[in-house]
């Protein structure tokens, strides 16, 4: 089995390490990191850069496609070389997933239309644009689509999707060697949950809720 996770500009680093960090520990999966081209691809803060071993071109035929969010996203939701690549290794993909806004990409490509998808809960009215039938659940499976919704959920997504190729016990095991038993300290993770001002000043400053 071949995982491929594409990387971009100013990706959002835990949405392509959280899903590598799990999927990675399916038994005899190859994960690798693609781009437009090899080499380093910068997250979005500048400072932290993963290395795409291979270029859109060597892999065209994966059996798990990731994409992660960020940033970037909106540079690259008319980005050929990243969109036709999609199309293409969709075409025969077991499993086609997204993390946060990386849906948005999977929509601009066409592969959401009518679809249940999530995303970052800032970004959902723009996947509902796209012609998603967007929610705000963490982690959505539509056929062989799977998406979820920001950065952190990755890590659920990843768990989830292991138990549907390898079992429910090496999903077990994962969540267990990983120790993946979220306790966070302040109960704002989510829109519905957190101070209201800091919601508005977010949405507010949203290229994705204008």
């Amino acid at each position: 089995m071949q995982i491929a996770i594409a990387l971009f500009d100013r990706f959002t680093a835990l949405d392509a390490v959280g899903p590598y960090d799990t999927l990675s520990r399916i038994p005899g999966a190859e994960t690798v990191f693609v781009a437009q081209r090899p080499g380093p691809v910068r997250g979005e803060s500048g400072s932290l850069a993963l290395v795409a071993d291979r270029s859109f071109a060597d892999v065209p035929e994966p059996d798990v496609i990731v994409v992660p969010g960020g940033p970037g996203t909106s540079d690259h939701m008319a980005d050929e070389s990243l969109l036709g690549w999609l199309r293409s290794a969709d075409a025969t993909s077991t499993w086609t997933t997204s993390v946060c806004t990386g849906s948005l990409l999977l929509a601009c490509a066409g592969l959401l239309a009518g679809r249940r998808a999530t995303s970052h809960w800032l970004a959902l009215a723009e996947l509902a644009r796209l012609g998603a039938d967007a929610t705000e659940e963490r982690v959505v499976f539509d056929g062989k689509y799977v998406t979820a919704a920001g950065v952190s959920s990755g890590i659920d997504m990843g768990i989830a999707l292991i138990g549907r190729i390898a079992g429910e016990e090496q999903a077990q095991t994962v969540q267990l060697l990983t120790e993946y038993d979220p306790q966070p300290p302040y109960d704002a993770g989510s829109p519905h949950k957190a101070p209201a001002h800091l919601v508005e000043r977010f949405r507010a400053g949203s290229r994705f809720s204008q």
